[in-house]
């Protein structure tokens, strides 16, 4: 059986998908842009940790085989090195690569390396077959680590490696699992071992946990059908009652008995559905509105993270807003636009939040979708920023969320699915705007968005042009599709 510890893992999550890897890897949904930079983040954090033990070495990447790698990690081993980064052996076709590996004269210590905040369970199983192949080969292993991001670390002028990085002693929790490590390799090797036949696993919580699985789209649309709205967005997925009705064949809503129990909100989604209505309570929705004082201000962050700080003051994965647009509404209906991007290469903060009090006065109504976010990034740059808070805190005392008649519900459709958020409500009341981001040239959701700042400093000055034209045109595109919707509220009064 060839297997890496990647497999293993995947195993792990559901040994059908392991198979699918193997033998129908043309099914499986390409990585999207935002794992993607996932995968770029995550090697990027495993070569700075290797800082955390200086004076190693890296067995470097054979793409002809693996056999030359393990070879290189032996001869080191054998010659006392302390420290090997990307450690390679092979036991019985099983691959694994070690981050890091400390040699010591009781014997070796694994240091798993992730790009996340915390240790996840996945984790534990990464380091255990780790430790089997290890241990097959002889070798004796005194202790297990996972290296990963301490989020509550804030940069100061240089980067702290130690402050940046925890390191937790996981030997107990992986010790706990290594008896059933071979029971795990049997089942594997079983289910591989069956070329012809594709494993017959229902669809279960494991489709999501712990990650979204590149299977998910054949083994749940093309194998089975399932509708976009369905039980499984009434219920959630692996609860008792979505696993009771998945038993009964029943996944459509409209199949679900009317004497079901559920909870009230889940009994208004189901009714909403079968009855095809849409509801609008509009004396309340009316109340919403009488909140908002024109001209208003629709605003709209663009953010995007970091794992390794890059500027005093920012703490891993922090949402560094790096664009905004702003539609300004006035009573009579005419609009007026501003916006705001960031130079790349330089930390964009200030500079962004001095416009942002340029462009918003004081005691007017700043309208925000989902307004937590906004809310959220103001209140961090007011913290930053001594002498801009008293403005920006008022720009938050003053801000009201357009997403509140939806999340409440004054406002309901079929085709808005059960789902309040704006990926939902934008389709449902203006469809010709859900079109618009479709026809984007280059950015047209927030993780390109992101993904595209971070990378515009290593661009050539035309795509850089290209890119900045294409990010504006997005967050343009957003604070439209604000307007638009509160447009839609309004005239629902009125019918």
């Amino acid at each position: 059986m060839s297997l890496s510890k990647s497999l293993y893992t995947r195993g792990i999550q559901c040994p059908k998908s392991l198979w699918l890897k193997k033998y129908k890897p043309d099914i499986l949904t390409p990585p999207d842009a935002a794992a993607l930079a996932r995968f770029e983040t995550g090697n990027i954090v495993g070569d700075l940790a290797c800082n955390l033990f200086p004076g190693g070495r890296e067995v470097a990447y054979d793409a002809s085989g693996f056999k030359k790698m393990a070879g290189t990690t032996k001869r080191w081993l054998d010659e006392g090195l302390e420290y090997i980064y990307e450690a390679t052996f092979i036991y019985e076709g099983i691959v694994i690569m070690a981050d890091i590996l400390c040699n010591t004269p009781e014997g070796v210590e694994i240091y798993e390396v992730k790009s996340s905040t915390d240790v996840k369970e996945i984790y534990l199983h990464d380091v255990s077959i780790q430790r089997y192949v290890l241990e097959r080969l002889g070798y004796s292993v005194k202790n297990c680590h996972v290296v990963h991001i301490d989020s509550s670390y804030v940069r100061g002028e240089e980067l702290d490696l130690n402050g940046l990085f925890t390191i937790v002693d996981v030997s107990d929790e992986v010790d706990a699992l290594m008896e059933g490590v071979p029971v795990k390799l049997a089942e594997f090797e079983a289910c591989l071992g069956d070329r012809e036949n594709e494993p017959g696993i229902e669809i279960g919580k494991q489709c999501k946990n712990p990650y979204d699985c590149d299977a998910l789209h054949y083994c749940w649309k093309v194998q089975r059908e399932i509708p976009d709205y369905s039980v499984f967005n009434i219920f959630n997925l692996g609860s008792r009652k979505q696993v009771e009705l998945y038993g009964q064949g029943i996944v459509r809503i409209e199949d679900i008995p009317d004497d079901y129990p559920m909870t009230a909100a889940q009994r208004q989604k189901v009714a909403n559905w079968k009855s095809r209505a849409s509801r609008i309570d509009k004396e309340k929705i009316n109340a919403f509105l009488e909140t908002l004082r024109y001209p208003l201000y629709h605003l709209d962050f663009e953010s995007f993270q970091q794992a390794v700080p890059e500027w005093r003051g920012v703490s891993p994965y922090q949402q560094i807003p790096f664009q905004y647009s702003l539609h300004i509404e006035r009573a009579d209906g005419t609009l007026e636009h501003r916006e705001y991007l960031a130079e790349e290469g330089s930390d964009p903060r200030h500079g962004l939040a001095e416009r942002l009090i340029e462009d918003i006065p004081d005691n007017v109504t700043v309208l925000a979708y989902n307004m937590s976010f906004e809310k959220g990034v103001i209140e961090k740059l007011a913290a930053d920023y001594e002498e801009l808070a008293d403005h920006l805190r008022r720009i938050n005392e003053n801000m009201r969320d357009l997403m509140l008649p939806f999340q409440k519900q004054y406002y309901v459709t079929p085709q808005m699915q059960g789902s309040y958020s704006i990926k939902y409500v934008l389709p449902a009341l203006v469809p010709e705007m859900a079109r618009a981001y479709k026809e984007l040239d280059g950015v047209q959701n927030g993780s390109e968005a992101m993904n595209a700042f971070a990378k515009l400093s290593g661009m050539e000055p035309e795509e850089k042009e290209k890119t900045r034209h294409a990010l504006l045109a997005y967050c343009k595109l957003d604070t439209l599709a604000m307007v638009k919707v509160l447009e839609k509220l309004k005239a629902s009064v009125l019918r």
